[in-house]
C-alpha cells in the first residue's frame, strides 16, 4: 500500500505461521519496448517489467521455464520475443513514463507457464471474470530494476509496485470447502497483521473455490447418477427377499398352529436373514474396497479415513435394515393381519389387483414431464457463466424429474406386464404358439395365473437394465462431447499456434504434411478486428478445406447444416459468419454490410474493410465462446496485404501426443510457437468446473449395472423356479411330461427377459435424455443427440440373455426330477 515499508511487511509475512517462503518482486509498467534485429526495427506496446531476486526460480520452481540462453540476468517471455525477433544477446529499449527509455541486453528467453496467477492483479472485485497476462513481459534482477524505475516512482508512484509471493506450508483438510474456509482466514488473520500495509491477493484461495465449485458438482452428479445404483440395490434386496415369502407364510402358520406368538416368528424370522445380511454386507464392503482401489487407486475412493468408516458404518446399517424389512416386516404383517387357514392354502382365492400402483406411475410420469417441461420453459441450466465466470446454479425441482421418471415407470412398467398377462391370455398363446405348439394355450393360462410373481421379476429385470442403459448412455454422450469440446479448444488433433501477426513460417504447413502420421495438416489465419469499437477474434479459414482437420458439427451453426453454411461463405468471398452475441448486440440480419476494421500489414494501422454477413456461428475451433467472426482467408489476406497463418490444424492417424513430439522439433525454442495435442486438452477439459472426469465413477457404475443385470435375471429366475417346485411337482404327478414343464420355465424366463429389457431400455434411454437435458450447460456444445455405447450395451444384453438361458437350463433338471421325491422333501 502507498506509504507503507515493504521490509516491515516482509518481516511480519514471513513470521507468520505457515508460510514457508516469501520474496519480494517488483513490478513497473513499461510504455512499449524496442529492438533492432538486422534491417528492420520492431516495437511493442504496453508492457511489465518484473524485478525478481535470484532464489525466484528455485524457491518457486513452477513460474519461470527456461528456453534459450541462461536462467539469470534480463530475461524476455517467450510472447515477447517472438514480437520483438529478439534473442540472448539483442539489445531491448524499454520505454520508462515520463523519462527517456533506457537500454538492457537480454540474457535467456523463458516461458511463463502459470502467467495467469502469476499477473491476477491484487484486490480485484469478487465475481469479475480473470484477467489476460500482458502480452509483453520483462524479467529483470532487483538491482537493474531500481536503476530502471526507482526514478519512475519518484515522479509517477502508480506506474510502480511492490508485492510479495509467499508460499504456504501448511497441512489443509482434505474437503475442498474446508480447505478453501481455512486458507481464506489464514488470509484474513495476515491482513489484520500487516494492519493496512498491504492487500493479499489468494491465489490459493482462488484454486480452492473453484475446486470446492467443482466437488459441488461432483455431488449433483452423484446424485443423478450414483443414488439410482443404490435404488436399484435396495429394490433388489427387497424384491429378493419378498420372493421366498410363500414359503415363509406357510412355515410361520405351522409354527402358529404350534403356538408361537407374533414375537417369536419375528424373531424366528430375524434369525433366518441375519447371517445371510452380515455375510452379504461383509462381501459387499470387501467388494467395494476392492472396486475403489480398481477405478481410484485408493480403496476409500479419495475420503478420508474418518469419512470412509461413516460410509461403511451408514452403508452396513442401511443393508441389514433392508435385509429385515424384507422378512421381518412381511412376517410381523402376517401375524397380525392372516389366518392360519388362508395362509396354509394350496390354491389362493383370486383376488381383484389394486390399480393403485398404476394410477401413482401414471402421475408420477405426468409430474416428473411437467417438471421437466418446466425447467425447460424458463431455461434453466445448472452450470451458468456470468461474466466468464463459470459457477453453479442447482434448482432441486429440476432434480425431481429424473426421479419422478424413474419411480413412475417402474410402477406403470409393473403394472402394465401385470395387466397383459391377465387379459392378454389368448395373445400370449399365439405368441407361444410357434416355440410350444399345442402346450401353448396351457403354459399361457399358467403365466396368466402367476401374473404377479412374473410381472415382479420382470419389473427387477427392467429396473436394472433401466439403470445400465441410463448410466452408459449419460456416460457415452458426456465422454463424447468433452472430446468435442477438447477439439474446440485444441483446434484438431495437434494445433500450432503464435501470437506473432508475422504467423507462422510459409513451409511449416509443407513440412508437417511430411511427417509420419499425418493425415491433414490446414493453415488458419488469427486477426484482431474491430466491429465498431468492441475488439473481436477473426478467423480466416478457407471453407473447402477446414473440415478435413476440424470439427464441423451442424450444431456449430445456425440458420443450416455446416455444409450449408460454408458454402455460403465460400460462394461469398467478401461473406462473413458472426457469432450470436454480434448479431444480438448490432441487430444484423442476414445480407447487411458490415465495415471492419483490419490491422493492415503495410501500415501497421486498422483500416475498415468491407464485409457481408452470411451467417451465424455459434462454436468455431480455438474460437472463444462470446463473439467473434469467421472470414474467407484469402479476402483477409489480399484486403490486409498479409497471408500469414496464426495457427496450423492438423489431423492425425497416429496419437495426436506423439504426432505433437514430432512437430516441436520443427520449430525454434524462441519461435513463440505453442504445439498442443487434443489429449493433453481433453485432461485440461475433464478437469473444469463444466466438466468433471467420470472415468472412475463410469468404470464402477457399468460394471456394477452388469452385475446388477446378470444377477438381478438370474436370483430372480432362479427363485422364481424354486418358489413353484410345489406348482411343478404337482404337474409332474398329475401327468405333465418333462418337456411340458420345460417348455413352461423356458417360456417364462423368456418372458421375464424380454419385457424386462424392453421397459428398462424404453426407461434408461428416458431417462438419459432427461439428465442430458437437465444438465446441458455441462455439455459446449450442446450434443445433437445421445450417444449410445453399442459395444457395452449388447455385451449387457448377452450377458443377461447367458444367465437367463443358463438358469432356465439348470430348472428344467430341476423340474424333471420325480414329483415323489420332490414333494416329499417340501
Amino acid at each position: 500500500m502507498p506509504g507503507a515499508d515493504p521490509g516491515r511487511a516482509l518481516r511480519r509475512i514471513r513470521s507468520f505461521p505457515g508460510i514457508g517462503a516469501a520474496l519480494p518482486v517488483l513490478r513497473g509498467t513499461t510504455t512499449g519496448l524496442r529492438a533492432r534485429t538486422g534491417r528492420t526495427v520492431q516495437v511493442t506496446g504496453p508492457g511489465v517489467v518484473l524485478g525478481i531476486p535470484t532464489a525466484y526460480r528455485s524457491t518457486f520452481p513452477g513460474e519461470i521455464r527456461p528456453l534459450l540462453g541462461t536462467t539469470t540476468g534480463t530475461l524476455l517471455s517467450q510472447q515477447t520475443a517472438a514480437n520483438l525477433h529478439a534473442g540472448p544477446g539483442t539489445v531491448v529499449r524499454v520505454g520508462r513514463p515520463g523519462l527517456p527509455p533506457a537500454e538492457v541486453s537480454v540474457d535467456g528467453i523463458v516461458d511463463l507457464p502459470r502467467a495467469d496467477s502469476l499477473f491476477q492483479p491484487v484486490g480485484a472485485p469478487s465475481g469479475g471474470g480473470p484477467q489476460a497476462p500482458p502480452d509483453n513481459v520483462l524479467l529483470v534482477p532487483l538491482p537493474t530494476w531500481h536503476r530502471l524505475f526507482d526514478p519512475v516512482a519518484r515522479i509517477r508512484p502508480g506506474a510502480t509496485e511492490v508485492q510479495i509471493h509467499a508460499d504456504l506450508r501448511v497441512p489443509l483438510p482434505p474437503d475442498p470447502g474446508a480447505a478453501f474456509a481455512d486458507v481464506l482466514g489464514r488470509a484474513r488473520q495476515l491482513e489484520a497483521r500487516l494492519a493496512g500495509a498491504a492487500t493479499v491477493g489468494n491465489d490459493l484461495a482462488a484454486q480452492l473455490d473453484a475446486a470446492r465449485t467443482d466437488a459441488t458438482y461432483a455431488d449433483l452428479l452423484f446424485l443423478l447418477l450414483a443414488v439410482p445404483a443404490a435404488a436399484v440395490t435396495a429394490f433388489l434386496t427387497l424384491a429378493l427377499g419378498a420372493s421366498a415369502s410363500e414359503r415363509r407364510r406357510r412355515e410361520q402358520a405351522l409354527l402358529r398352529i404350534r403356538g408361537a406368538s407374533p414375537a417369536q416368528l419375528i424373531a424366528a424370522s430375524a434369525g433366518e436373514v441375519a447371517p445371510i445380511a452380515i455375510a452379504g454386507t461383509g462381501l459387499g464392503l470387501v467388494a467395494a474396497r476392492a472396486i475403489g482401489d480398481l477405478a481410484f487407486g485408493t480403496p476409500r475412493f479419495g475420503a478420508t479415513p474418518g469419512q470412509a468408516t461413516a460410509w461403511e458404518l451408514l452403508s452396513s446399517f442401511v443393508g441389514l435394515a433392508l435385509a429385515a424389512a424384507a422378512v421381518a416386516l412381511p412376517a410381523w404383517r402376517d401375524a397380525r393381519r392372516s389366518t392360519v387357514r388362508g395362509t396354509m392354502a394350496v390354491v389362493e382365492p383370486l383376488r381383484l389387483p389394486s390399480r393403485a400402483p398404476g394410477y401413482l406411475g401414471a402421475v408420477a410420469l405426468l409430474l416428473g414431464g411437467l417438471v421437466f417441461w418446466a425447467s425447460l420453459r424458463r431455461g434453466y441450466q445448472v452450470v451458468v457463466a456470468p461474466e466468464g465466470v463459470p459457477t453453479i446454479s442447482v434448482d432441486l425441482l429440476s432434480l425431481f424429474a429424473p426421479s419422478l421418471l424413474w419411480v413412475g415407470a417402474v410402477l406403470l412398467g409393473a403394472h402394465l406386464v401385470d395387466l397383459a398377462l391377465r387379459r392378454g391370455r389368448a395373445v400370449l398363446a399365439r405368441a407361444l404358439r410357434l416355440a410350444t405348439g399345442p402346450l401353448s394355450v396351457v403354459i399361457a393360462a399358467s403365466m396368466s395365473r402367476q401374473h404377479r410373481a412374473l410381472a415382479r421379476a420382470a419389473t427387477i429385470v427392467s429396473v436394472a437394465a433401466a439403470f445400465a442403459v441410463s448410466t452408459s448412455v449419460f456416460n457415452a454422450t458426456y465422454m463424447a462431447q468433452a472430446r468435442v469440446d477438447a477439439e474446440l479448444t485444441n483446434g484438431a488433433d495437434v494445433t500450432i499456434s503464435t501470437p506473432s501477426n508475422l504467423g507462422l513460417p510459409p513451409t511449416l504447413a509443407a513440412s508437417v504434411r511430411r511427417l509420419p502420421g499425418v493425415v491433414a495438416a490446414v493453415p488458419m489465419e488469427h486477426r484482431m478486428a474491430y466491429v465498431g469499437n468492441d475488439l473481436q477474434d477473426l478467423y480466416g479459414i478457407d471453407p473447402r478445406t477446414i473440415g478435413a482437420v476440424a470439427p464441423m458439427s451442424d450444431a456449430f451453426f445456425t440458420g443450416g447444416s455446416a455444409a450449408r453454411v460454408l458454402s455460403e461463405l465460400l460462394a461469398q468471398p467478401d461473406g462473413v459468419l458472426v457469432s450470436e452475441e454480434t448479431v444480438r448486440d448490432f441487430q444484423l440480419r442476414i445480407g447487411d454490410r458490415i465495415r471492419i476494421r483490419l490491422q493492415s500489414a503495410r501500415d501497421h494501422r486498422y483500416h475498415a474493410v468491407p464485409f457481408r454477413y452470411v451467417g451465424t456461428v455459434r462454436e468455431f475451433p480455438t474460437a472463444p465462446r462470446d463473439s467473434f467472426l469467421v472470414a474467407d482467408a484469402a479476402y483477409v489476406a489480399r484486403r490486409t496485404g498479409s497471408g500469414a497463418a496464426q495457427a496450423l490444424l492438423i489431423r492425425t492417424a497416429a496419437p495426436p501426443r506423439s504426432v505433437a513430439s514430432e512437430v516441436r522439433p520443427l520449430l525454434g525454442p524462441a519461435s513463440g510457437a505453442k504445439v498442443t495435442d487434443v489429449v493433453s486438452q481433453l485432461r485440461t477439459t475433464l478437469s473444469g468446473l463444466t466438466a468433471i472426469d467420470l472415468s472412475g465413477l463410469s468404470r464402477v457404475e457399468l460394471s456394477l449395472a452388469v452385475a446388477l443385470g446378470t444377477a438381478a435375471t438370474g436370483l430372480v429366475l432362479a427363485l422364481g423356479i424354486a418358489e413353484r417346485r410345489r406348482t411343478f411337482a404337482v404337474l409332474a404327478a398329475l401327468g405333465a411330461r418333462a418337456r411340458a414343464l420345460a417348455a413352461l420355465v423356458w417360456s417364462e424366463a423368456a418372458l421375464v427377459i424380454m419385457a424386462g429389457l424392453v421397459l428398462g431400455t424404453t426407461t434408461g434411454g428416458a431417462v438419459a435424455f432427461v439428465v442430458v437435458r437437465i444438465l446441458t450447460g455441462v455439455f459446449d456444445p450442446p450434443p445433437q443427440t445421445l450417444t449410445w455405447p453399442t459395444g457395452y450395451l449388447v455385451a449387457s444384453l448377452v450377458a443377461t440373455i447367458c444367465t437367463a438361458a443358463a438358469v432356465a437350463a439348470i430348472g428344467t433338471r430341476v423340474v424333471r426330477r420325480p414329483a415323489t421325491a420332490t414333494l416329499r422333501g417340501l
